[in-house]
């Protein structure tokens, strides 16, 4: 296993991680941290993907960045009302 299988299965273990604790109800999708796990694990995904390229699993995590940026733009565009 390299460092970029590494990289790649710690940002696996963010985006289930915070996907298990979104289902315990820990955190909700509303909470910022659940969208910055997710983007910390779609980034380190991505890192990986650029030495062991599969172009599914790439366009599928550009989409969960684009995605979750847009979650956490509407979190802070929320703030900014209140």
């Amino acid at each position: 296993m390299d460092i970029f299988q590494i990289i790649g299965f710690l940002g696996m273990l963010c985006i289930v991680g915070a996907y298990f604790l979104l289902q315990l109800g820990k955190i909700n999708a509303e909470n910022l941290a659940y969208q910055y796990i997710n983007l910390a694990g779609a980034i380190l995904l991505i890192i990986s993907l650029l030495v062991h390229f599969n172009l599914g699993s790439f366009l599928i995590e550009v989409f969960w960045i684009f995605i979750t940026i847009f979650g956490i733009f509407k979190i802070y565009k929320q703030r900014i009302k209140r």
